[in-house]
């Protein structure tokens, strides 16, 4: 009777242990899924205070998941402030304006700084305005402020090839650009008409945020690009300096501790991780052919 009584008294034991442990892999697992599914989904999750790091690289498109993880940044309370890590030609007129408005939206809650990295021209230069202070490398290829339209008028060559385009339109200016007509005189002013009014929102951006007097920006935005150093001559950038700097500047400036981890902020997926990086290094091998030449002009990218 003995002997049964320690038997039971060890498998009661057994099963306690074995609850533990599948309780505890139960709880691990649990956490686990709930840190992926934050991070899918942009949302905050419990931590330490720390200092988020998000990189724009590649063409700047508008992108939803950016912008509601700019959002996310600023509900987290654990995110004392952003580090907005830039190695980018520029993208689109959209979402150069988008993100600059929620970076304007993300520093009325925190601190806000732009380190440019490599490039940071065009849209990727309209969105540091929209930080508190602007980072670059004395050699960062930057500026670029303006707007580009391009297309190709094909329409000897189609002749050549005995291709002839046939179009319908509603009105005159419906299919102006189009690559098998030449571009009318009436299309022509069209365009010019959009594409300068996009110049001078993009301009406005630059004379309230870089407060510089109108002819000084007007001048300085020609299309033209920048080095680090040049730029900051002419204030369009506030100094020389990467992410050391920007770390100083916020313990100093923003009682942003400079011991606090930095957190990356991750919201492309791998197939936009991917497009991103072959049009970065379309766009380095460009710069490294014709340094000094006003950017790859290759698309309807805008500003550009």
């Amino acid at each position: 009777m003995s002997l049964d009584a320690d038997l039971l008294i060890d498998r009661r034991r057994l099963k306690r242990r074995l609850a533990f442990w599948r309780t505890l892999a139960v709880l691990l697992l649990l956490a686990g899924v709930l840190a992926v599914a934050a991070r899918q989904a942009n949302l905050p999750f419990p931590s330490r205070d720390h200092v988020a790091r998000l990189a724009v690289q590649g063409f700047i498109g508008d992108d939803r998941k950016l912008f509601e993880a700019l959002e996310a940044l600023g509900e987290d309370r654990s995110t004392r402030a952003l580090i907005l890590a830039i190695d980018s030609p520029g993208g689109s007129v959209g979402g150069g304006e988008a993100l600059y408005g929620a970076l304007n939206r993300l520093r009325e809650k925190k601190p806000v700084v732009a380190v440019m990295r490599g490039t940071a021209a065009s849209a990727a230069y309209m969105a540091a305005l929209g930080t508190d202070r602007i980072f670059a490398r004395d050699s960062t290829v930057t500026g670029s402020i303006g707007v580009l339209l391009q297309s190709v008028e094909a329409s000897e060559l189609a002749a050549r090839l005995g291709i002839r385009g046939e179009t319908i339109v509603s009105g005159p200016l419906k299919d102006q650009p189009n690559p098998l007509h030449p571009l009318s005189p009436e299309g022509r002013a069209a365009l010019q008409a959009v594409v300068q009014d996009m110049y001078e929102q993009f301009l406005a951006k630059v004379i309230a945020a870089r407060r510089l007097p109108e002819p000084k920006a007007r001048a300085l935005a020609d299309g033209r690009v920048f080095t680090g150093r040049q730029a900051l001559a002419e204030g369009l950038i506030d100094a020389i300096g990467g992410e050391a700097e920007a770390r100083a500047w916020l313990a100093a400036e923003r009682q942003v501790p400079a011991e606090l981890p930095v957190r990356e902020v991750e919201t492309r997926g791998p197939a936009q991780r991917l497009f991103g990086a072959l049009f970065h290094g379309l766009w380095k091998t460009v710069i490294s052919e014709w340094v000094g030449v006003d950017g790859p002009r290759l698309l309807w990218q805008l500003p550009r």
